[in-house]
């Protein structure tokens, strides 16, 4: 029986025909629209899919098993990375697929906030050195099996840049069960040395890593808390140490809030030495006094580096008078911090005639250092005779009204100090002034030199674009 047939039927049965009822809407029977009723209730009038985007659909659905991407037309590859699963193992995918596009899709599914600016701008860069940070954060010394790193290593060597590890994770160790009365014996045998990662199975095989911070502690402790899980190591020293030596590329090195003291230090020293190409040193909020400093003043002379962070250590007056002995020699030191020091004003002047005759130092940071008005009187000489500083940070040091004075007879003849920071200082608000308006006219005269430059750039190259004429 055919369709229109069965129709007819129904509506003899019912007694019914498409005008004999007015009120009733036709439209609201879908039956009575449609003049064939298909027997496949699948069937549609889509088009079959060309061959090209069924092989595409079948490479994209089959990548993990077998990834074919070289081969395929530009146009093809495309379609292929914007449809790939961002769950596909990286031993696939991270030597084979350089597409951004890819693992800014892996990033935003694996972390919530991603700032790209702190990766070199590159999403293949930030997915590795964010993973490679998560696994040395969460491993644990004698738990941890090792494969897990050295396996990842040939698939991020090429592309970790910078790592930045915030917390190392000590041993596990369980202490035997004692009797209470033996309880207080325990407590004061059992203490351990409780090694950390170790850097030197990771650190060599990085063939770019140029930028390393790392922190010696636990975050996020709660009542686990214990001293000794913070403590840097002599083993960790040894590793590290050993570990940044063989790391060639490195240029950047920050071991803040690691209490490393002086002896740790001359030994992390002695295997930066001949250092190729580390330029900058942060070892901020440690425990460095004058022997260590001595140990760095030796480093100035024998690196490259342009940068050196030494803020709230124990550096006295013969710590800086170390690094004062190195810095009147030429070196490609430009920036020193020394600030929350005890270096005092026999330390202070002692930077101060050093900086008199430095070729090179640019910025200079003594704030909150115990100084007074004999540093102001050495500081004023520096001002009017040095032409390469910009920078400096007196703040938080009693220099008082008549070494503000002596500042500003000092500062009047200097034409290149871009700031100068005097808070808390109890000088007066007329030196203040003066000595802002004297930084605004550098500053101004800056911009207009920069302005100049742009302009002449403009000019020879507009100049040189121009075709010839006849």
């Amino acid at each position: 029986m055919t369709s229109m047939s069965k129709t007819a039927t129904e509506m003899d049965q019912h007694n019914l025909s498409p005008s004999s009822d007015p009120n009733k809407n036709a439209a609201s029977d879908p039956r009575r629209m449609r003049r064939i009723i298909a027997e496949d209730p699948e069937w549609s009038l889509a088009t079959v899919p060309t061959l090209v985007d069924l092989c595409l659909n079948h490479i994209i659905t089959n990548f993990g098993s077998n990834p074919i991407l070289k081969r395929l037309l530009k146009h093809h590859k495309e379609r292929v990375l914007e449809k790939i699963s961002t769950e596909i193992p990286i031993q696939v995918t991270a030597n084979l697929v350089g597409d951004e596009g890819y693992w800014r899709r892996c990033c935003l599914e694996c972390w919530e906030v991603c700032d790209m600016s702190k990766h070199g701008g590159s999403w293949k860069s930030m997915f590795f050195e964010r993973l490679l940070k998560n696994i040395i954060e969460h491993f644990i010394p004698e738990t941890t099996d090792q494969v897990v790193i050295l396996e990842l290593v040939p698939l991020c060597k090429n592309y970790v840049r910078r790592l930045e590890i915030s917390q190392l994770l000590p041993p596990v160790k369980q202490l035997p069960e004692v009797e209470e009365d033996d309880i207080s014996e325990v407590g004061s045998n059992s203490e351990t040395s409780l090694d950390h990662f170790d850097f030197s199975m990771l650190l060599p095989k990085l063939l770019k890593l140029e930028e390393l911070h790392v922190t010696y502690g636990v975050k996020d402790c709660g009542m686990n808390f214990e001293w000794s899980i913070f403590e840097f190591t002599n083993t960790d020293c040894r590793l590290l140490a050993k570990a940044i030596k063989a790391c060639i590329s490195l240029k950047v090195l920050k071991l803040t809030r690691n209490k490393i003291d002086d002896d740790k230090l001359r030994v992390l020293i002695k295997h930066m030495l001949d250092h190729p190409s580390l330029m900058e040193l942060d070892l901020s909020h440690n425990k460095i006094g004058d022997r260590g400093t001595r140990a760095i003043a030796k480093l100035v002379l024998s690196s490259k580096l342009e940068k050196i962070d030494l803020c709230n250590n124990e550096i006295k007056a013969h710590g800086a008078k170390a690094l004062s002995y190195k810095l009147r020699r030429y070196t490609t030191l430009r920036s020193l911090n020394l600030r929350l020091n005890q270096i005092g004003d026999d330390g202070g002047q002692a930077i101060g005639r050093a900086l008199i005759k430095s070729p090179t130092l640019e910025e200079i940071h003594l704030g909150s250092n115990e100084l007074t008005e004999p540093m102001a009187m050495v500081l004023s000489e520096v001002l009017a005779k040095n032409s390469v500083l910009k920078c400096i940070d007196l703040s938080c040091n009693s220099i008082g009204p008549d070494g503000g004075k002596q500042l500003q007879e000092g500062i009047a003849k200097n034409r290149t100090l871009l700031k100068f920071d005097l808070r808390l200082t109890e000088i007066n608000q007329e030196t203040e002034y003066f000595i802002n308006q004297v930084l605004y006219n550098n500053q101004e005269r800056v911009r207009e030199d920069m302005c100049k430059q742009k302009l002449v750039k403009a000019t020879n190259s507009s100049t040189t674009d121009a075709p010839y004429s006849i």
